[in-house]
């Protein structure tokens, strides 16, 4: 008897008897979004080309094609294209994947091994042989990466909003709290307090937050350190780097290696 389970897409996929992994492929043009859902399966989300967006309780991360997420079954997420994207999702049965035994959702790093074996996976007509070889390496080449959440949540204090919506709109504005105070009717002491009371983040913190996923599209673009470090506030490439690594866990360069 086959299984059948449902996807972001809403479509339907049958997945054959001894089949562990079944890939997903989703064309999504820019703008796409799959809201908050769930999967009976383990996903292991992975875009071909441009920038995903997958946000879940657990955090947000903007995963470009040397990255991938695998999401635990039954973790609630949605899942957004920025830029135009080419996901391909390795949907894994539980019950055949004892080995990975992560509870929360992992980046990993898809270098091109792992790439090639999930496009392999997407063939028609492999053997049952050959199919259950490539599962099991799969599952073998899975190796997280030190990549952490630039979640950032949004104040509700309508002082503090409007300062957060500004900073969303133009991360380089430099602006300290006791100019934004003077707009938005509240002294600096004030609105420091409130980014901690209802974000979890200092103002600062906050900021090199929005700072870094406003840099990312850029980054997958191919715009040069240099440009970019400007465009959201740096005033050098040096400066940009190392809020990045503090803030991501990597490099840019190691984000979004280059492109051969």
């Amino acid at each position: 008897m086959s299984r059948d389970g449902q996807w972001g897409d809403g479509q339907r996929y049958d997945i054959g008897p001894g089949t562990a992994i079944f890939v997903g492929h989703f064309a999504m043009p820019r703008g796409t979004a799959f809201t908050t859902h769930w999967h009976a399966f383990h996903q292991l989300a992975w875009s071909a080309r441009g920038l995903l967006r997958i946000r879940s309780e657990h955090g947000t991360w903007l995963l470009p094609p040397s990255l991938a997420l695998w999401i635990p079954a039954g973790v609630r997420h949605a899942t957004e294209s920025v830029g135009d994207v080419v996901m391909r999702s390795a949907y894994v049965d539980p019950g055949q994947s004892r080995r990975v035994e992560w509870v929360e959702p992992t980046v990993v790093s898809a270098g091109p091994l792992l790439r090639a074996l999930i496009d392999h996976l997407a063939l028609n007509g492999l053997s049952a042989d050959a199919r259950s070889r490539a599962e099991a390496v799969l599952l073998d080449v899975l190796h997280p990466v030190a990549v952490t959440s630039i979640a950032v949540t949004e104040p509700r204090d309508g002082r503090v909003l409007a300062v957060a919506r500004a900073l969303v709109a133009d991360p380089a504005d430099g602006r300290p709290l006791a100019e934004w105070g003077v707009e938005v009717g509240a002294g600096a002491r004030t609105l420091a307090r409130l980014f901690v009371a209802e974000t979890g983040l200092a103002f600062g913190q906050w900021r090199e937050r929005v700072r870094m996923q406003a840099a990312m599209p850029l980054l997958e673009r191919g715009l040069t350190v240099e440009v970019v470090a400007g465009r959201v506030g740096y005033g050098s490439a040096s400066s940009f780097v190392a809020a990045f690594r503090r803030i991501t866990g990597i490099t840019p360069r190691q984000y979004f290696p280059v492109r051969g």
